[in-house]
């Protein structure tokens, strides 16, 4: 999950449908179970907590943005009003939003967000459900040391099953794996992870995380390019 802190009373979070599958949740019931939802959404706030000590106090003014890859949500603490009659939305905005403290903010997101997206939102997920059956499946693994990627490229012949992109993250190496042989079968991808994972391990760090902050070693067939350059010992 990629978490970005916008002021004091504001953070913006982005997590992929595969970092909510891996967490338990079925994309699926985030948007149709209001208790799966909620479930997801706290532990996720956790989560901020814990890396931007952002305390989730308070009413709160939640905005989620479906994506193609996942999920874009802004939460802003909302504080009430000096006379005690409204919530307020901490803005420069000359149009920050008023809220009285007698209506349900739960309603007002309804109302704001809910009656004039849905049929945008409806036929977003109906077209990311049926896109989803087609993806291919990706991994993320993370080294500790660049020797076991030299040892993973020349244990492993993997040109012409999957695409692999090697980066460069905060001290230590990620390869990015998407499979591309459409005749592989699940059972025949789990094996080749579990051999891939035998020289690192799985990381819930994204690829949007590493093309932005990361630094991109090999681009394309990076076990090809290691093996190339760097002989095994």
């Amino acid at each position: 999950m990629e978490i970005e802190r916008i002021n004091e009373n504001t953070v913006k979070f982005y997590v992929t449908y595969q970092d909510v599958e891996q967490r338990g949740f079925d994309r699926e019931e985030i948007w149709y179970n209001r208790e799966r939802s909620e479930q997801l959404f706290w532990e996720m706030m956790d989560e901020v907590n814990d890396q931007e000590n952002f305390q989730a106090d308070g009413p709160l003014w939640i905005q989620v943005q479906a994506m193609d890859k996942g999920l874009e949500v802004i939460v802003t603490k909302a504080q009430v009003s000096q006379d005690g009659q409204k919530l307020e939305l901490p803005s420069d905005d000359e149009n920050a939003i008023d809220v009285p403290v007698d209506e349900k903010l739960e309603s007002l997101l309804d109302d704001k967000f809910s009656k004039s997206d849905q049929n945008d939102q409806d036929e977003e997920q109906d077209k990311e459900d049926e896109d989803h059956k087609d993806e291919p499946l990706t991994f993320t693994l993370k080294f500790n040391e660049f020797e076991d990627v030299i040892q993973l490229s020349h244990y492993m012949s993997v040109e012409n099953s999957m695409d692999q992109r090697l980066f460069h993250f905060e001290d230590n190496y990620y390869l990015y794996i998407q499979f591309i042989d459409e005749n592989m079968s699940d059972e025949e991808q789990e094996n080749m992870l579990s051999q891939v994972m035998e020289f690192g391990h799985e990381s819930p760090v994204t690829i949007y995380r590493l093309e932005e902050y990361g630094k991109t070693i090999f681009d394309e067939q990076a076990l090809a390019r290691v093996k190339e350059y760097f002989p095994a010992h």
